[in-house]
Parts: structure tokens; C-alpha cells; sequence
């Protein structure tokens, strides 16, 4: 919890200078997440080439797994001298897969606690604020309780100031001008579509959670099957599973975390596409081939020719060689026809090793 608000509590900084500049807070959060995965993007191409590298090895790996069945060490072994040879850190895709989960959380607590990690006031101050509210009734019934009792003293501002003693001028000042601009295409996104009326039309960011997280979930099946990855059966569940959890979610939450949700779903969508456009696993492995090649035919370009003496010499000795081999097989013969001689008439008779019948 203390890490995620202290990621949430650097990137609200980012959040309240984007509202200091449009005033409203959908236009904030819009930008919020496309600037913050436009920072992400190089750690996805980044992970997009670790998972090129392995399988590129993946046939080599098998082999080893049949050679080596039942050495496990030898197994091991091998396969970081495969790894090795192949310039390949299979621990690099880690870190890189990993960073974003933090970052993302904690975009997610810079939206659910706008005034500790977004205004930045004293964590004594709304302590005692969100302690007040929660034993005026009804409240917070209608916002999942204390997790999003901050987004409900600004929801409530207009009632509630006279009574917010805890806060400074100050503070009171900066509450008020944020609770200003969260209306956003008619749609009051401190109100949760679960409590709004129809008319309201919040209705429509659980819908829109819906197609963005099903259309993602499906894009990436398709991807999976076009690349000869098949799913498992939970996966498979999985793809009609979350989405609907995320409705629900949508559904229940304040409308700004929903809004978030939706947004961030979209923005992860296009970045998928985008990077299974422009560095898919075949194209990133092709471009590896290429740099392979290009790196040997440098190499070779940089090896400086033999001088022409030299060369001549060589030249020489290959074509006197074969003579060289014939002279020395001629001279064997010669030998071996010698010792036959010798041996007499009985020599080559293989009754004379046997000795005669009786």
C-alpha cells in the first residue's frame, strides 16, 4: 500500500498539472495515460525482443530437452552456452515486464485518493476528514466505503466545507477548484453509474468497459493462434471472464475510476497493435538475422589480404601436395612388395600359417 501511493503520489503531480491547464478532469485523465504509456512504450519493445530472442531458440532448447532428458544439470549446462552463443539474456524480459505493474497501480491510487496523492495535502488532515464522513449515514454506502471516501469529500464539497475544519484556507481552495471539473460530456464522473439514473448516460462507461476489454482479450487470441501459440482452456475462460469483471467493477465504482479503466484499456489495445505491427516477433527476429549477417560481412571486410609473397608460397605448397602424397603412397608400395619377396614361395599360402593336414 505504501508503495503503490508513493508511485501514486509522484505521478499525481503529472495529473494535477494536467487539470491546472485544461480544468477538467476526463481531459486530464485522457492525457494522463497516454503520456505515461507513451513513457512505457520502449520497456514493451523491449520486452517484444526478449520474447523474439527465446523463440528464435526455442527449437535449439527442445532439442536439448530430448538429448538431455535425464541430466538435468547437463541440461542446464548446455543451455546457457546456447544462450551465450546466441547473445541472449533470458533474465532481461524480467525488470522489463515487471516496471510497468507498480506504475500502473499506482496511477490507479492517484485517481482513487486525489487529495493525498493529486492535491498533496497532510495525510493527518484527511484522516480526519474521511473519519468525520464516515459517520455522517449514507455517505459513503454508495462508493464501496473508505476506499474512495476522498472522492466523496469532493464529491460532496458544496455540504461538507463548513464542516472541514481540519483543512487549511489553502487546502479548502485547492478542493474547491478540483471539484470543479468533473463533469465531462454531461456525465459527473464522481457519481457512480450504480447509484446514477439512466439518464445520466454513465451507463455508458461500464459498456464501454466491456467492449474494450473483450476486444482486447480477443485481438490477443487472435495474435496467439496467428503465431502458433494455442490457449489453454483457462485462458480461453479467461477471455470472457474478465471482461465482464470489469464491468461489474466499472459498474459499482466511482465514474472517474471507471473512466481511467476504460481509457487505459483502449491505450493498452493500440499499443498492442502497434507494437504486433511494427515489431512483431518475426520482424524482430528477421532484423536480428540481418545484424548477424551485416556484423559478419564487416568482419570480414576488416581482414586485411595475405601479401602477394606469401600468397605465392602457399599456392605452391597446395599444388605440390598431391605430387608430395603419391610419391610417399608409390614409396609404401615398393616396401610392401619387398617384404612379400621375402618371405618365399610360401609366403602368401595360408596353409603355411595353418600348417598342413595330417
Amino acid at each position: 500500500m505504501q508503495i503503490l501511493n508513493f508511485f501514486g503520489s509522484i505521478l499525481g503531480y503529472l495529473l494535477w498539472a494536467l487539470y491546472s491547464i485544461f480544468r477538467n478532469y476526463g481531459v486530464a485523465i485522457i492525457l494522463f495515460t497516454l503520456i505515461l504509456k507513451l513513457l512505457l512504450f520502449p520497456f514493451s519493445v523491449k520486452q517484444q525482443k526478449s520474447m523474439a530472442s527465446q523463440s528464435k531458440l526455442a527449437a535449439k532448447q527442445r532439442e536439448l530437452q530430448k538429448k538431455y532428458a535425464n541430466n538435468k544439470q547437463k541440461y542446464n549446462e548446455e543451455l546457457m552456452k546456447l544462450y551465450e552463443k546466441e547473445g541472449v539474456n533470458p533474465s532481461s524480459g524480467c525488470l522489463v515486464s515487471m516496471l510497468p505493474l507498480p506504475i500502473m497501480l499506482g496511477i490507479y491510487y492517484s485517481v482513487i485518493m486525489p487529495l493525498s496523492n493529486t492535491l498533496h495535502i497532510s495525510s493527518d488532515a484527511i484522516s480526519l476528514a474521511t473519519s468525520y464522513i464516515s459517520k455522517l449515514p449514507g455517505v459513503l454506502s454508495s462508493s464501496g466505503g473508505g476506499l474512495y471516501s476522498e472522492m466523496e469529500i469532493i464529491r460532496n464539497f458544496d455540504v461538507l466545507k463548513n464542516s472541514l475544519t481540519m483543512f487549511t484556507p489553502e487546502d479548502l481552495d485547492k478542493i474547491e477548484f478540483f471539484s470543479q471539473g468533473f463533469h465531462f460530456f454531461g456525465m459527473d464522473l464522481l457519481a457512480s453509474p450504480q447509484t446514477a439514473g439512466f439518464l445520466s448516460f454513465l451507463w455508458i462507461i461500464p459498456l464501454l468497459s466491456l467492449l474494450s476489454n473483450f476486444g482486447m482479450q480477443f485481438y490477443m487470441s487472435r495474435v496467439q493462434r496467428r503465431n502458433g501459440q494455442d490457449q489453454p482452456g483457462c485462458m480461453k475462460g479467461a477471455m470472457y471472464v474478465l471482461p465482464l469483471i470489469s464491468v461489474y467493477w466499472a459498474y459499482v465504482m466511482p465514474a472517474a475510476v471507471g473512466f481511467y479503466w476504460v481509457i487505459s484499456s483502449v491505450t493498452s489495445w493500440l499499443q498492442t497493435v502497434v507494437i504486433n505491427r511494427y515489431f512483431s516477433i518475426d520482424h524482430m527476429n528477421a532484423m536480428a538475422e540481418a545484424r548477424r549477417v551485416a556484423s559478419l560481412e564487416l568482419s570480414e571486410a576488416a581482414v586485411r589480404p595475405l601479401p602477394a609473397t606469401v600468397q605465392r608460397e602457399l599456392e605452391q605448397r597446395l599444388s605440390a601436395a598431391p605430387q608430395q602424397s603419391q610419391g610417399r603412397e608409390e614409396q609404401s608400395g615398393k616396401k610392401q612388395g619387398g617384404k612379400k619377396k621375402k618371405g618365399g614361395k610360401n609366403a602368401g599360402d595360408p596353409s603355411s600359417y595353418l600348417g598342413s593336414k595330417k
